[in-house]
């Protein structure tokens, strides 16, 4: 890619319960800063259910979704680590930095170097234990910026974003 077609992107990324239980927090982000990318939303989410099912739809059907969720959710690590850590990041070419510096999402196949080789695993249901998510598109980052987070949660408008009222109170919304 030459210098001309390089331009800042946004993208999710998502610390998950086993980055928490690993104590991995500051090695993370470390990385990301070094890669010169910025935080631009940042919050600790108790994740539900219905923000699993959204969050991996095409997903929903599979035999070992339930273990997802519970892996997702941390209710497989007990009520200490029912939370994750979420993150928008901005950044040139974020997306594709943020993938390298991620890994393969199946730990057995990223280079050892990459975060989910050198930390992640599949558990004894089968489950990948990848540490992280991070968006791998432009078209999938917008989308989950827009799930996990509300516009007045990113210290700047990334997306179009709209005025409502709702109980006698202006809020701002996504468009």
């Amino acid at each position: 890619m030459t210098e001309a077609t390089k331009k800042d992107q946004y993208t999710l990324i998502i610390m998950k319960p086993d980055a928490l239980v690993k104590s991995l927090t500051g090695n993370i982000l470390a990385r990301f800063l070094e890669a010169r990318l910025r935080i631009i939303g940042a919050k600790v989410v108790k994740v539900s259910r219905e923000l699993v099912e959204q969050h991996y739809e095409h997903l929903i059907d599979e035999p070992f979704f339930n273990d997802l969720y519970e892996y997702f959710s941390g209710k497989t690590y007990g009520p200490n680590y029912e939370r994750v850590l979420a993150f928008v990041y901005e950044g040139e070419d974020a997306i594709s930095k943020v993938r390298r510096i991620a890994g393969a999402t199946n730990p057995l196949e990223a280079d050892p170097i990459s975060i989910r080789g050198a930390y992640g695993r599949i558990n004894k249901k089968g489950v990948m234990e990848n540490v992280i998510h991070c968006s791998d598109s432009e078209e999938s980052a917008k989308k989950e910026v827009h799930l996990w987070f509300d516009p007045d949660e990113i210290i700047k408008e990334i997306y179009p974003t709209k005025k409502v009222v709702k109980n006698n109170y202006e809020v701002i919304e996504w468009v």
